[in-house]
C-alpha cells in the first residue's frame, strides 16, 4: 500500500507489522505492486524500514485521471526557483484520480487536445524514480466533472468494465439458447433433489433484478420445521475454466454503484437463467436445516436441488405481512421470523459484534442526477434474511471441516476469515472513544466482543453514533477470503464462508464447486489448494476495489446533490478534526465537507489533537468531534469529489 504522500507499507512474512518504505526508497513501485524489498538497518524503538529493490509484478498498467496543463499552474507560482523547476517538466501531465497513486504521469505535447478531460493512460517509460514517469493516453472518457464521465472514471479506475468481451457474451447466449436441454440433464441427475412442491419464496429489495437466494418452509409432524436456504446454482451453468468463468474470476464481484450495477456475470445469466425468479422451475444449491422450537439445528442436508419460487416479496411487502398478521404466506413468514429472532439473539450472546451501518440512498431523476438523499434503515425482514444466510454460510463451512476430519483429509475450502484487531489500532480507538466521554475496556490492545457491543449499545441514538461505529469498523481487521481458516472475529464463528451469492461473488461460486467435490468424496491436492489460495487473494483484492468504487460513487453523488445548494444552511455532526480544518457530516444525506480553520470567524483556532478538538485562543470556544453544528455550503468540486462548508 502507498499513501498519497508517497509513504509505502509492505507486508512481509514473519513480521507482525508492515515494513515502512519511505518515499525515497520506493523506486519504481506504485500502490498494490508486488515488490522485492531489502530491509534497512534496524533502529531501536522504530518500526522496521525497507527499500524496494525490484517490482516483481505491477498491480496495474492503466491509470485513470485528468489531463492538466502545467504552464497554467506555473504562471501562478511566485517563487522563481519553483517556477523554473516546474518549467523543466513536460507541459502536460495526468493527475491520477486515485490518491494511492503518488506520482503524476508526464505526457507528450500531443496531450494538449485532452486538457480538462478524463482519460485512461499507460506508463511507457520510467528511467529514473526521482522523475515523473512518461505516459501515453490510450482512451478518452469525457470532460472532467460531467456526470457520466465521472461515473465511467470510477468504473475504469477500479479496473472494471461495463461491457463484456464478445466471446463471453456469445458464450452466455449459447447457454441461454440451450437452457431447456441443460435443465433436462439436471433433472436426470440422481444427486439433485426435487423440492418444487415445498413452499418457497424470495425476499429482496424493490429494485432487485437478480435473485440469488430463496427460502423454503415445511412443517414436520414432530413439531420441528424444515427451512431450506436455496442458492442459485451458477456452478451448473458456468463451468470452471470456460470463457464466462475466466471473466467472472477477473471481475471477482458485482459492483453496486449509485446509478447502475456492473454485474460479475452477463445479465442473461444473472437476471434470467440463474436467477431464482418467481413461478419458474430453477436449479439451486441448497442448505436444508431441520430446526426445533428453540431454533437448534437438529439435522442438515447439503446438495443440488430444483425449486419453484411461489412468490417474490420485497422487504417491505414481507414486513407488512408480518406486521399486519395477514397476507400471502403469513404463517410461514411469522414462524420463520420467530426462529430468526432466536438465532440472532444467540449469535450476539455468543460474541458476534452488532455492527449496523446506515446506508445512504439516492432518488435520481431521469438523467441520473440526485434529487433526494436519505438514510435507509433496515427492516426486520432484512435481518431475517441475513440470519438465515449467516446460518447457511457458517453451517456449510463447519460441515466441510467435520466431513474432512471424518475422512482424514485436509478441509480444502474457501473461507471468509476475519482476524483479531491490531492492538495498536484498538488503543488508538480507545483513546478516541474516551475523548468523546465513553468507557471502552481494553487490555494491552486486546478487546472483547462484549465490550465492543456494550459501547455500541451506549451510543445508540446519540449524535456521535455513526461516527463511533465508523471509527470502530476502521479499527478492525479487514475480512478476506482464504483457504487457511482462522475464524471470523466479528461474527464470532469458528468456521465461515460465503456460499449464498454466487451470482455476484466469485468466491461463492468457488465454494459451491468445492462443496460438490467434498460431497462426492473427491481428493483435493495441495497444488490445487495453492491455486485456490491465489484465487482467494485475487478475489479479496477485487472486493476491495469494488468497495472503493461504490464509496466513490456515493461521494460523487453526495457532492452532486449538494452542489446546487450553495449558500443554504444545514445541520451536521463534526466527523473529523485536523490541523487545517474540521470535517462536518450533514445529518440527512451524510455528505461530508470541510470547514477550514481560517474561515471560522471571531477567533484564531488551534488544533488540540489529543482531545479531538479545536479551540479559540481568545474566546476559549471549542468545537469537538461529535458536536452538532450549523453550516452552509460554500463550494462543491465534482472533479475532486470535495465539499467546502462554512460554520454559521
Amino acid at each position: 500500500m502507498v499513501r498519497g504522500k508517497g509513504t509505502g507499507f509492505v507486508a512481509l512474512p514473519g513480521f507482525e507489522e508492515d515494513v515502512i518504505i519511505e518515499n525515497g526508497n520506493l523506486g519504481f513501485a506504485l500502490d498494490g505492486d508486488l515488490v522485492e524489498v531489502e530491509l534497512l538497518k534496524e533502529v531501536s524503538g522504530k518500526r522496521r524500514e525497507g527499500k524496494v529493490v525490484r517490482v516483481v509484478e505491477p498491480a496495474r498498467v492503466e491509470f485513470v485521471g485528468t489531463v492538466k496543463d502545467r504552464s497554467i499552474e506555473t504562471a501562478a507560482i511566485s517563487n522563481h526557483y519553483l517556477r523554473e523547476q516546474a518549467a523543466r517538466k513536460n507541459r502536460y501531465y495526468l493527475q491520477p484520480d486515485s490518491r494511492r497513486v503518488h506520482v503524476k504521469i508526464a505526457l507528450q505535447d500531443d496531450a494538449a487536445q485532452h486538457v480538462g478531460m478524463k482519460v485512461v493512460a499507460k506508463i511507457v517509460k520510467w528511467s529514473d524514480p526521482a522523475m515523473e514517469p512518461l505516459g501515453a493516453v490510450t482512451e478518452t472518457i469525457g470532460k472532467a466533472g460531467d456526470h457520466e464521465t465521472e461515473m465511467q472514471a470510477i468504473i475504469r479506475g477500479g479496473g472494471f468494465s461495463q461491457n463484456f468481451p464478445p466471446q463471453v457474451s456469445q458464450a452466455a447466449k449459447a447457454l441461454y439458447d440451450t437452457k431447456d436441454d441443460i435443465f433436462k440433464d439436471a433433472l436426470n441427475d440422481s444427486k439433485r433433489h426435487d423440492m418444487r412442491e415445498v413452499t418457497t419464496f424470495t425476499i429482496d429489495p424493490k429494485d432487485a433484478k437478480d435473485f440469488d437466494d430463496a427460502l423454503s418452509f415445511k412443517k414436520l409432524e414432530n413439531g420441528h420445521v424444515e427451512i431450506g436456504v436455496h442458492i442459485a446454482d451458477v456452478s451448473h451453468y458456468v463451468r470452471e475454466g470456460d470463457e464466462i468463468d475466466a471473466e467472472a474470476m477477473e471481475r471477482g464481484t458485482s459492483i453496486y454503484l449509485v446509478d447502475r450495477v456492473i454485474p460479475m456475470l452477463p445479465e442473461v445469466l444473472s437476471n434470467d437463467l440463474c436467477s431464482l425468479r418467481p413461478n419458474e422451475d430453477r436449479l439451486a444449491f441448497s442448505a436444508v436445516f431441520t430446526l426445533d422450537r428453540d431454533a437448534n439445528v437438529v439435522a442438515e442436508w447439503y446438495g443440488q436441488t430444483v425449486i419453484h419460487s411461489d412468490r417474490r416479496f420485497t422487504y417491505e411487502e414481507a414486513q407488512e405481512v408480518i406486521d399486519k398478521g395477514a397476507g400471502d404466506f403469513h404463517d410461514e413468514l411469522a414462524e420463520m421470523m420467530a426462529l430468526s429472532r432466536v438465532i440472532r439473539k444467540r449469535r450476539f450472546e455468543e460474541g458476534a459484534i452488532a455492527f449496523e451501518q446506515p446506508e445512504v440512498k439516492f432518488e435520481l431523476d431521469d438523467k441520473g442526477v440526485p434529487i433526494r438523499a436519505y438514510v435507509k434503515h433496515r427492516t426486520e425482514t432484512m435481518m431475517m434474511i441475513e440470519d438465515y444466510m449467516l446460518l447457511a454460510n457458517q453451517s456449510v463451512a463447519t460441515y466441510i471441516y467435520k466431513l474432512s476430519q471424518d475422512n482424514g483429509r485436509d478441509a480444502a475450502f474457501i473461507y471468509r476469515v476475519h482476524d483479531l484487531p491490531d492492538p495498536e489500532k484498538i488503543e488508538d480507538l480507545a483513546t478516541f472513544i474516551r475523548a468523546l466521554g465513553y468507557e471502552f475496556r481494553t487490555d494491552k490492545g486486546a478487546v472483547k466482543a462484549r465490550d465492543i457491543n456494550k459501547l455500541l449499545k451506549d451510543i445508540e441514538g446519540k449524535p456521535e453514533e455513526a461516527l463511533i461505529k465508523t471509527a470502530t469498523i476502521r479499527s478492525m481487521a479487514k475480512a478476506v477470503y482464504s483457504t487457511k481458516n482462522i475464524g471470523h472475529f466479528g461474527l464470532a464463528f469458528k468456521f465461515y464462508t460465503h456460499f449464498t451469492s454466487p451470482i455476484r461473488r466469485y468466491p461463492d461460486l468457488m465454494a459451491h464447486r468445492l462443496l460438490r467435490r467434498h460431497l462426492d468424496g473427491s481428493t483435493i491436492a495441495g497444488q490445487e489448494i495453492a491455486r485456490f489460495e491465489k484465487m482467494s487473494v485475487q478475489s479479496s483484492e477485487r472486493e476491495m476495489e469494488a468497495v472503493r468504487a461504490e464509496r466513490d460513487s456515493i461521494k460523487y453523488k453526495q457532492v452532486e446533490f449538494m452542489a446546487p445548494k450553495l449558500g443554504q444552511e444545514f445541520t451536521g455532526i463534526i466527523s473529523g478534526v485536523s490541523d487545517w480544518g474540521i470535517y462536518v457530516e450533514e445529518k440527512e444525506s451524510k455528505s461530508e465537507g470541510m470547514v477550514r480553520l481560517s474561515s471560522i470567524r471571531g477567533d484564531y483556532y488551534e488544533h488540540l489533537a489529543s482531545a479531538y478538538t479545536i479551540k479559540g485562543q481568545r474566546t476559549g470556544k471549542t468545537y469537538r468531534l461529535g458536536d452538532e453544528v450549523r453550516f452552509k455550503v460554500v463550494g462543491a468540486n465534482l472533479e475532486e469529489k470535495q465539499l467546502d462548508y462554512q460554520l454559521v
